[in-house]
């Protein structure tokens, strides 16, 4: 509302309501906590809403969509890709800025883990962790977030090829502490490792990263100054899970259904106690949160490949050893007996490790034997077939028994080839002694039975026939019983058929 006042020839404009004024001065912010250039799969973050009028109670919205957070921060336990998205608060009415977040789906390019310790840690306790950057540490530093507040942690590094290096984290009093490292640029940094804090005498371990979907995870019950532990219950939220007198509860083949709330109950004496009824404590409760980065492929002829990837990764391959896996020094396909795995790596990225594969030399060199061996056996046996086609005559002529019945196969030009391959000496003559001469149908009688002449006879019985000729046995001649055989006299009469009776 605007007031014109005359006074002392002056014209005042006097402004008694600006609400545009009032509302640009409570309009909330957005912030992100901790302070991460990239936000990777399993990061926690917290989203803070400021504003001048610091109200317990905010709307959030997710891509313009309200959301069921009203606390003026909002934790990200665990980040997922469905968490990427445009984030805003509003405050006593008024909306702030839009704050973009983009989830990636792979992992950091280096790793930090606890080496000596436990995520739940007693009060004014320490850990020591653990930093691996596979191309060296030079220019790294870690961070420590408490609260609200960050802190640097100077690293000392022994010498400027190192790739890990471990650090004392100091003593943790606070409920959470979150740990991460990066490099001078920001642009590569590690996983983060959240430690918390608890006063009880029991304690669920979960390992600190998010569980990996598809792998397992093992929740452990501990006590503080002793292992005397003959009994613990495991729960997810209020429901019991598992109970027996082991201190450890496997979940295999880990999905997003497990995530939750879980805690352990204990059953505990202490080594110096003699007498009195053991302890029993309840934990607090831990999260157990799942994620599923994208994974590289390995297949059995050791070739890394990851479909998911942005082009040209570049690949590299891990070997058992233990409990760990130790990076080959090349990054070519492996060779000789082994379990192992891949990954592939990029511009401050990279994927998880792949399925192990196992490979056993000797048994590829004896596949490899045999294969060699059949397909040998086979060329052989192929080569002896065409050989025995190509060599195989056969005899011609069949040798029959003494008084059996023949006829004469010889069709056409074949047998005359055959022939003279046999008789080379004849076919240059242009001649064919002994060749036989189709036996007519007309000169044949039923009953009657044509043998040839063992020799070339010019006479006898019967019939005259040329050399080479036959002689016919008369069916009135034959007897009932009696079979006729070639003399073995060459001439004559005298060498003509006995007669043997049956």
């Amino acid at each position: 509302m605007l007031l014109w006042v005359m006074w002392a020839g002056r014209h005042l404009v006097l402004l008694a309501v600006i609400p545009a004024l009032v509302r640009c001065q409570q309009k909330p912010n957005v912030s992100v906590f901790p302070t991460l250039n990239q936000v990777f799969t399993g990061d926690l973050f917290h989203l803070h809403c400021i504003s001048s009028q610091q109200e317990n109670s905010v709307k959030w919205y997710l891509n313009n969509k309200e959301q069921t957070w009203t606390n003026n921060i909002w934790t990200i336990p665990a980040a997922k890709p469905n968490n990427s998205g445009s984030y805003q608060c509003e405050s006593n009415g008024q909306k702030s800025d839009s704050l973009t977040v983009h989830v990636e789906e792979f992992l950091p390019i280096a790793s930090l883990i606890i080496q000596t310790g436990q995520p739940v840690m007693r009060t004014d306790r320490s850990v020591i962790l653990k930093l691996e950057h596979e191309d060296g540490l030079l220019g790294w530093t870690c961070f420590v977030s408490k609260g609200m507040k960050e802190q640097q942690i100077i690293l000392k590094l022994q010498g400027d090829d190192d790739v890990t290096l471990e650090f004392d984290s100091g003593k943790l009093s606070d409920p959470e502490t979150i740990f991460w490292c990066t490099d001078q640029s920001q642009e590569r940094r590690s996983n983060q490792v959240t430690v918390r804090t608890s006063d009880k005498d029991v304690s669920l371990e979960i390992y600190p990263l998010p569980a990996i979907v598809g792998e397992h995870v093992i929740l452990r019950c501990l006590v503080w100054g002793t292992d005397h532990i003959s009994r613990a219950v495991f729960y997810r939220g209020n429901k019991v899970i598992a109970e027996s007198a082991k201190t450890t509860f496997k979940i295999s083949n880990v999905t997003d259904s497990n995530e939750g709330s879980y805690k352990c109950h204990a059953t505990f004496t202490y080594q110096a106690q003699t007498s009195g009824s053991p302890y029993r404590v309840t934990s607090d409760t831990q999260d157990m949160l799942a994620a599923s980065p994208t994974a590289a492929v390995l297949s059995t002829d050791m070739s890394c490949s990851c479909p998911l990837c942005p082009s040209n990764p570049s690949y590299r391959y891990y070997r058992s050893n233990g409990q760990s896996w130790e990076r080959l020094s090349s990054d070519r396909k492996p060779t000789g007996s082994g379990t192992y795995r891949c990954r592939a790596v990029w511009a401050g990225r990279r994927t998880f490790l792949s399925k192990s594969v196992h490979v056993d030399s000797r048994i590829i060199l004896i596949v490899f034997v045999v294969v060699m061996l059949v397909i040998a056996i086979c060329c052989a046996a192929l080569y002896y077939v065409r050989y025995k086609r190509r060599s195989a005559t056969g005899p011609i002529y069949e040798d029959l028994p003494l008084g059996s019945q023949y006829e004469t196969m010889a069709k056409g030009r074949g047998k005359e080839d055959e022939y003279e391959m046999l008789h080379p000496e004849e076919s240059a003559r242009g001649g064919k002694g002994g060749e036989y001469e189709a036996l007519k149908a007309e000169g044949m009688k039923d009953g009657v039975y044509h043998t040839l002449s063992p020799g070339g006879a010019s006479g006898g019985e019967g019939a005259a026939v040329a050399e080479g000729g036959y002689e016919a046995l008369k069916k009135q001649e034959m007897k009932e019983g009696v079979y006729h055989t070639l003399g073995k006299e060459a001439s004559g009469g005298e060498a003509g058929p006995e007669a043997s009776q049956v």
